[in-house]
């Protein structure tokens, strides 16, 4: 389910933006190893200050599972500003009718395989459904993307293939970045819908949008054991825990963690986890799973206490 959030609506959806910069930290930084800025768990770019619509998309319990940057190539862009070397000299493309996709990611911790609903097949046609009939209807006719043959390949394969590429690819970091065209058309649409079979409109009403997000909130504030310990979580409080509490709830999320028998127990801890760093600086997952799982990837082996 989609939500569009632009310079005109962004007042009311601070939440779900924030919800939004986190999964892009925790796909971009933690998962791939960009190098992006991330501050308070959240990455954010020069691109983001400059008005841009991002397509937002929310599962059945509210929580954001997706999502994709369109901005205009009117002005500054990533293609032009950043990986224009792309280009082999040739002027950055400059039109209204031409928008710059980029940032798309999808929740792969949460979603599942295959097409369902709740599957990283399903939500990422979503994502892209919505962006192009959202383009579409506001007069776009094509979209650019800094892609990798990752991407390129998944793309083909969801009835979405770039029609052209821009410039030669080059290697960027560890991958081999290229500059795809696609068209915002009723074909491409069309193809998109069939493949993943989505005959509904994907759009939610701003009210909706906030609605189903505000749904599980406060019961995913304070989950059950952890409210005697730090009151300021049941009460919905974002002040910062002090060191020491800290430190005690960090113990308890490495003991929950550590002593899980199975999945369902690891899905309840690590929701603890995620909570707790979001709201109140404790350590994310990912630290705490390089205490759990040191590998060469980490420079040091973090201790609790060096992250207080």
């Amino acid at each position: 389910m989609i939500i569009v959030i632009d310079a005109l609506n962004r007042h009311r959806f601070g939440k779900i933006l924030d919800e939004m910069y986190k999964l892009r930290a925790r796909v971009f930084q933690d998962r791939l190893g960009w190098e992006v800025t991330v501050r308070n768990g959240k990455e954010i770019d020069a691109f983001d200050d400059l008005d841009p619509a991002h397509v937002v998309c929310l599962d059945e319990d509210g929580d954001v599972v997706g999502c994709m940057r369109l901005l205009q190539t009117t002005g500054p862009h990533m293609l032009a500003d950043v990986f224009h070397t792309l280009l082999d000299g040739e002027p950055p493309l400059r039109s209204s009718q031409i928008w710059e996709a980029t940032r798309f990611c999808v929740d792969t911790r949460k979603l599942a395989g295959g097409k369902t609903r709740n599957s990283i097949s399903y939500v990422t046609s979503e994502v892209m459904l919505g962006a192009f009939e959202y383009a579409r209807e506001a007069g776009v006719l094509d979209a650019v993307a800094v892609i990798d043959p990752v991407m390129n390949r998944v793309m083909k394969r969801s009835a979405n293939a770039p029609y052209d590429y821009l410039g030669t690819p080059k290697p960027m970091g560890k991958v081999t970045a290229m500059a795809a065209l696609m068209d915002c058309s009723d074909a491409r649409i069309d193809a998109i819908r069939a493949f993943a079979g989505i005959d509904h409109d994907v759009f939610l009403s701003e009210d909706e949008a906030l609605a189903l997000f505000n749904r599980n909130r406060k019961q995913k504030e304070a989950p059950a054991g952890v409210s005697h310990l730090f009151p300021q979580a049941a009460a919905g409080s974002d002040a910062a825990a002090p060191a020491a509490l800290r430190a005690t709830l960090q113990q308890y999320c490495y003991e929950q963690l550590h002593g899980a028998r199975d999945q369902a127990d690891v899905d309840a801890a690590l929701a603890l986890i995620e909570m707790l760093a979001d709201r109140f600086g404790t350590a994310s997952a990912a630290e705490l799973d390089s205490v759990l799982h040191p590998s060469p990837r980490h420079s040091r082996q973090m201790s609790l206490a060096s992250v207080n």
